[in-house]
């Protein structure tokens, strides 16, 4: 009996030591890895929803507006969403996003109406600014009232309110004495711009005739309302309203208590959405993004058909081809491919429009796609399309 014990023991022993090794070899391997995971390739259509924006960063300023100030905001913005509401999908996959534009605004440097408001209506005025608007009439025209203006702000700053009142004059639209007028200006982008202004019968119509003035207890969205009526009502505006026009309106605005007593002249941006005036968002155009190394990217690609200056810029490049092709090119606007004295090869047409895209896009970055199409003649006009891609100082035909 004792026998069939230490046999078993022995048994028991050997197996032991026998798995031993084997296991210190799986240690030694490690982990296999998993798998990897491979998504699929999508393409997605979307216009984005409230919900949409609030997968944004709580900081970013479109959770509460729904919209977008810039263009590079929304590049910066939507792979937020994207990533989040697509997380599976793989490199390659593109989505078209539609997006909101926060209507622009506009806050005077000095919106103090004593301070903005200025009457042309001492002849001297006229006189001493007769070197500037080339005219010695005491009136000006729309062009004349901008040469003033830069007479008398010799040196303004951006967003400079300015409210004129002057004696306007415009042939055959008013009487040759002119007409007095009081009119608003904005220094904008490095120029003078004229305004809306808000009428004393627009102010009358709004009840508020008596001082011809918004006051404190005209609530915004109130002021608005009044705004997109006097515009929807102005022929001179509503003739020729098309959706997305933007109009600054200037209006004489009266705070009666507080530190900030007094009166003001404000400007309201507003946007036409086809039916009103408005300061909500509106759609935009819609933006590519694409997926590269599980990221989503504003698609850069560029677009561009060439136009006849553009084959007349080509045409002077010395050496891209022959004399003949070149004048055919500078004459015609196309490239002739149907062979002869004036055709151009196709290694010359790349040629040609690498040199092209080099003048005009000069901002192009690395990797960046730029597709081109052109006119071709072989007996009659085609369209040619190829791509080109930048590396951030030339181009390359895409193979």
């Amino acid at each position: 009996m004792k026998k069939i014990y230490y046999f078993i023991a022995l048994i028991a022993i050997t197996a032991f030591s026998a798995c031993s090794p084997l296991d210190k070899t799986y240690k030694d391997l490690g982990s296999l890895p998993a798998p990897a995971t491979v998504y699929p390739v999508t393409s997605t259509t979307i216009t984005l929803s409230a919900a949409d924006y609030a997968l944004l960063p709580k900081s970013n300023t479109a959770t509460k507006t729904l919209s977008f100030k810039t263009l590079d905001s929304a590049k910066a913005g939507i792979p937020f969403i994207l990533a989040a509401k697509y997380p599976n999908s793989g490199n390659k996959s593109s989505a078209l996003v539609t997006y909101g534009i926060t209507n622009p605004t506009f806050k005077p440097a000095d919106s103090t109406y004593s301070h903005v408001y200025y009457a042309v209506i001492n002849p001297d005025d006229y006189v001493a600014a007769q070197g500037t608007t080339n005219t010695t009439f005491k009136d000006y025209s729309d062009a004349q009232v901008l040469l003033f203006l830069k007479f008398k702000y010799p040196t303004p700053v951006d967003n400079q309110l300015a409210v004129l009142n002057y004696t306007y004059y415009a042939s055959g639209i008013t009487p040759s004495s002119g007409v007095n007028t009081t009119d608003s200006f904005i220094y904008l982008n490095g120029a003078w711009m004229k305004i809306y202004t808000v009428s004393n019968a627009q102010y009358a119509s709004a009840g508020h005739g008596n001082y011809n003035q918004f006051v404190t207890a005209d609530a915004p969205a109130t002021i608005v309302g009044y705004i997109n009526t006097f515009l929807k009502t102005d022929p001179t505006v509503a003739a020729t309203a098309k959706v997305s026009d933007v109009k600054y309106v200037s209006y004489n605005y009266y705070i009666s208590s507080g530190t900030s007593k007094g009166t003001y002249q404000r400007v309201q941006v507003v946007t036409f959405d086809g039916t009103n005036w408005v300061t909500a968002p509106i759609g935009s155009t819609a933006l590519t993004f694409l997926k590269t190394n599980g990221t989503w990217v504003a698609d850069n690609t560029v677009n561009y058909a060439l136009v006849k200056d553009d084959y007349t810029f080509i045409s002077k490049i010395p050496g891209v081809a022959s004399d003949a092709a070149m004048t055919n090119l500078g004459s015609f606007g196309d490239f002739n491919i149907q062979g002869g004295a004036t055709s151009w090869t196709d290694d010359q047409i790349n040629k040609g429009i690498i040199a092209f895209l080099k003048s005009k896009f000069t901002t192009a970055v690395a990797n960046q796609k730029f597709v081109i199409s052109y006119l071709a003649y072989n007996g009659a006009n085609v369209t040619v399309t190829k791509t080109f891609l930048s590396d951030g100082t030339t181009f390359a035909l895409v193979k």
